[in-house]
């Protein structure tokens, strides 16, 4: 019978590094695994403070690779990590959500439905005021023309002042949305309905 040949593990020595030295790159890259060149590079991109020993430089990547592995921190300098990209992200589908359930309700409408529902109510509400002049007169065939002239001018007047309004407050409503929503289709933007209300 045969031993078995045992190998000899090569034992190197222990690495030292003095902690309060002044930082010297090449060492800090032997002791977390990396490129000098790789540590050069993550100091450039802000990803590490230019540290003033090199215990702070090598807890600062190991800070660093903390972050990262806990997911708060991205691959960017100064760009979202994954933590804010989920909390963004929910926040999108929950907005999403709630303007879905409000369409469904009734309390939201598409400004091109609400644009075309108000363009045929007021061309109903015109077209009746119109005909007041000949259902007066039918009604009242004895009444003074000054006085049918004062009725139909207040009569003028108040449908001119309703257009004028109404077009007022959808165009400050579309304004101000737009204005909060610089990127949206305003076509299909819902519009909440009390908004359109003087």
């Amino acid at each position: 019978m045969t031993k078995p040949k045992i190998q000899k593990q090569n034992k190197a020595r222990p690495m030292l590094v003095n902690m309060n030295a002044p930082v010297v790159q090449a060492e800090v890259a032997k002791v977390v695994g990396v490129t000098k060149q790789a540590i050069s590079a993550m100091i450039q991109e802000g990803k590490l403070p230019d540290g003033k020993t090199t215990g702070e430089m090598i807890a600062a990547y190991c800070e660093r690779l903390r972050d990262q592995a806990a997911g708060r921190l991205g691959d960017v300098p100064g760009g979202l990590d994954l933590v804010q990209e989920r909390a963004a992200l929910a926040r999108e589908q929950r907005i999403a959500q709630k303007m879905k359930n409000d369409v469904a309700n009734g309390v939201y409408a598409p400004i091109g439905l609400l644009s075309d529902v108000l363009g045929f109510a007021s061309s109903a509400v015109v077209g009746h005021l119109d005909q007041l002049e000949g259902l007066l007169r039918k009604s009242c065939p004895g009444i003074d023309e000054e006085i049918m002239t004062v009725i139909l001018r207040v009569i003028a007047n108040a449908r001119n002042e309703w257009i004028r309004s109404t077009c007022k407050i959808v165009s400050d409503k579309i304004e101000a949305m737009v204005d909060d929503d610089e990127e949206g289709d305003d076509s299909d933007t819902p519009v909440l309905m009390d908004e359109l209300t003087p």
